[in-house]
């Protein structure tokens, strides 16, 4: 984004303006954390994009006051969250696509079969009034007939309908849809009569007979948009999932052997699925609290520009070392993906500058990609804030925040080490250089504005002092616009209301795939198959630990193909790791097990969302990135099983221990990355490779034993390479 130009001609500005407009220039990172815009995402203009841009602002302050100022009840509350990301997500995004130049928008019976299913859709928000004027009045619960004839069908008729139409409406990118129109006073339908019921003693009936059918008509509406809702944010992957999940629901009771259960009706299932037992549990707990809370401190930080800092300290610190565009993405997508709460939304943010720049200096276009991806990846699980995932765990397990974030640190470290390494490797082999000095932006400018790394620090600082997430976030987002008003890119009245807008913006896709998440989470607690699944591990565990182990990790990871972080682990958790406890491994070793595997779905084939989004801007093909970010992401792939042989590496143990297994862990993958990129202190051979893997594997198990036999491995192969220099017989350098 262009600086404001002065008023001023250059020839009269001061020396110091123009030393000021030269540290503004330095600080952006042109073409980074920029808001990315879908090509399914409508470009409102006029009042349409004035009473949109207000109702995200106003989205963003109702939870900043809610949750800081005047508490709301806990329910009501996040059925309004799920609601407003519903409206803003169907305001903003098509279920179709749009008709552009020259094309004929939707045709006249299209417009006028939308028009009239707005009748039933306000119909039923009017029934919603009624209800409530009569839960006033005094009646202790509503009339079938009315909640069926003059609320539900009438709901679920106009839901189901304009979805279907939503799909082959044709609307040009300037203007909302009819269909769209009417997702949106079902969703206010839907919610409307949540916050009716659920404030009464009503509430209690849910899951059982005597629940009001009304609830179930709510709740299938619901259900249906935040559905399709998914796949208009996230495509088909995690809508397929759930459907598979509901299927469940009926056709359990006819399924052989473990995957049997006695069965549920439609209203018993759907009067419960909307409750804190399902749509309303853990994900909306979390995605209501700490994840839009962070989000909004993200959408500080791009519009103050401190991210853009944020990238161009890490081109000026490694920018100049071998492979330096690399070195630069670990760096800025570790620490923008930790905030993100995405891979693939972190790749496109960061990598839209990193990736070009990584292909330029000799990187492949497959390997820019997939650096990219496993490096937006890694950010999930870097502590304090992981991508939201520290927190959601924390909710699960009931673990305080701080001994999580605590326990993340050396997994995360090793993890970006090996990813280092293997970049490092991969350049020394290819003879790669780094950035010219020209080409990076000056540190000793940079290091004038350090303080723009306050709020990161403020946020760390008052999570271990004991503040309240909530709190700590809070201060963290007032910090990022304080910070500003000291730099070049002072945030006014303006800006902050943009970074308002950006994160209602912003927060819709994570809302709404926790919410689908949280039906999945309703389907398994609800039918017991969580159990099932436990009980299958505990069998295997029967017949070897490594198995169960090894299936829970196929598992989480099919689990977690095509979807975003959060909803991965929150789904995994539900199912994989309760088995895992119940195999005697503890909680946090457990939930940290799947976490990990959950978050490198994102870059292991066939379904990789981090390493797609990487090769669309790449230019490479998708499978080829998906699977170089496997390779250079496998480290990820084999710590998880550290914390089962060796919980010293979540600081589970005495200081020594955790000592020891943190340096035998750090020399394994540095042998690992080697093995990988056949370069250990020069080019390897095939044969040397594999010792170099197996001597990895030893020193990460993190056995005494197999530390000595990894040790003498690589001790071993690092002699003969200093002899093979010293004797002038150094095997050249591949291309």
């Amino acid at each position: 984004m262009s600086n404001t130009p002065d008023n001023r001609s250059s020839a009269e500005a001061s020396p110091g303006d123009a030393e000021e407009q030269h540290d503004a220039k330095e600080l952006l990172a042109e073409g980074v954390d920029e808001e990315v815009i879908e090509s399914n995402r409508r470009l409102f203009t006029g009042w349409q994009w004035a009473l949109f841009g207000g109702l995200a602002v106003a989205y963003s302050l109702f939870h900043l006051i809610t949750l800081n100022v005047i508490p709301m009840e806990t329910w009501s509350y996040r059925v309004i969250h799920i609601a407003g990301a519903l409206i803003l997500g169907y305001g903003l995004y098509t279920g179709g696509r749009f008709a552009t130049d020259g094309q004929q928008a939707a045709p006249k019976w299209q417009t006028v079969l939308s028009a009239l299913l707005l009748l039933p859709a306000l119909y039923a928000l009017l029934q919603t009034f009624l209800m409530w004027r009569t839960i006033q009045g005094g009646a202790m619960r509503i009339e079938p007939h009315i909640e069926a004839w003059h609320y539900g069908y009438p709901l679920i008729l106009a839901t189901a309908a304009a979805i279907v139409m939503s799909w082959c409406y044709r609307q040009v990118r300037e203007k909302c849809a009819l269909p769209d129109l009417v997702l949106m006073v079902c969703a206010l339908a839907s919610a409307g009569y949540f916050l009716v019921i659920y404030n009464t003693p009503l509430r209690m009936s849910t899951g059982t007979s005597f629940a009001p059918m009304g609830i179930s008509y709510a709740a299938i509406a619901g259900s249906l948009l935040i559905l399709e809702m998914t796949r208009r944010v996230t495509g088909n992957a995690l809508v397929i999932i759930s459907l598979v999940f509901l299927l469940y629901v009926w056709g359990g009771p006819y399924l052989p052997g473990f995957l049997g259960y006695p069965g549920l009706s439609v209203g018993r299932f759907f009067s419960q699925v909307y409750t804190d037992a399902g749509i309303l549990g853990p994900t909306t707990a979390v995605s209501s609290t700490y994840i839009i809370l962070f989000i909004i401190f993200a959408a500080f930080l791009q519009a103050s520009k401190v991210g853009d800092y944020f990238v161009n300290f890490a081109f000026a610190a490694a920018g100049r070392a071998r492979g330096g565009p690399a070195k630069v993405s670990i760096f800025a997508s570790g620490l923008m993906g930790m905030i993100n709460g995405t891979s693939a939304g972190n790749v496109v943010s960061t990598g839209s500058l990193t990736i070009p720049l990584m292909k330029k200096v000799g990187y492949p276009a497959r390997s820019a990609g997939a650096i990219e991806a496993a490096a937006s990846s890694g950010g999930q699980i870097m502590p304090p804030i992981m991508g939201a995932g520290a927190f959601i765990m924390a909710e699960i397990t009931g673990i305080p925040y701080r001994e999580i974030a605590v326990a993340a640190l050396i997994p995360a470290a090793l993890y970006f080490l090996s990813v280092y390494c293997m970049v490092d490797f991969e350049a020394a082999r290819k003879g790669m250089r780094g950035m010219r000095k020209d080409e990076i932006p000056q540190f000793r400018r940079l290091i004038k504005h350090v303080y723009l790394f306050a709020p990161i620090i403020i946020l760390i600082a008052a999570l271990f002092m004991g503040y309240s997430v909530i709190r700590a976030g809070t201060l963290a987002t007032a910090s990022a616009a304080m910070v500003s008003w000291l730099s070049p890119h002072k945030m006014g009245i303006r800006s902050i209301l943009k970074a308002l807008q950006l994160a209602g913006t912003m927060s819709i896709q994570i809302i709404v795939v926790c919410a689908c998440a949280g039906l999945i989470v309703g389907v398994i607690s609800l039918t017991g198959v969580g159990a099932r699944f436990s009980s299958l591990l505990l069998g295997l565990a029967g017949v070897s630990q490594l198995l169960a182990l090894f299936f829970a990790m196929c598992i989480s990871i099919l689990l977690g193909m095509g979807m975003p972080t959060t909803a991965a682990y929150a789904v995994a958790a539900s199912v994989v790791a309760p088995g895992l406890i119940g195999i005697g491994i503890q909680p946090l070793v457990a939930h940290f097990f799947v976490f990990y595997f959950a978050v490198m779905s994102a870059i292991t084939p066939p379904v990789a969302l981090a390493a797609y989004a990487a090769s669309g801007i790449s230019g490479a093909n998708a499978m080829e990135t998906s699977t170089t970010s496997f390779k250079i992401g496998l480290a990820a792939f084999i710590v998880p099983f550290m914390f089962f042989y060796s919980p010293a590496i979540l600081m589970e143990g005495s200081g020594m221990q955790i000592l020891r297994v943190a340096v035998t862990a750090t020399i394994g993958v540095i042998m690992l990355a080697a093995a990988v990129q056949a370069w250990y202190f020069g080019a390897v051979k095939a044969w040397q490779r594999l010792l170099l893997l197996a001597g990895a594997i030893c020193m990460i198990y993190g056995g005494i034993y197999t530390d000595v036999a990894g040790l003498l491995v690589g001790g071993g192969l690092l002699l003969m390479q200093r002899s093979l220099k010293r004797g002038g017989d150094s095997p050249q350098t591949a291309n």
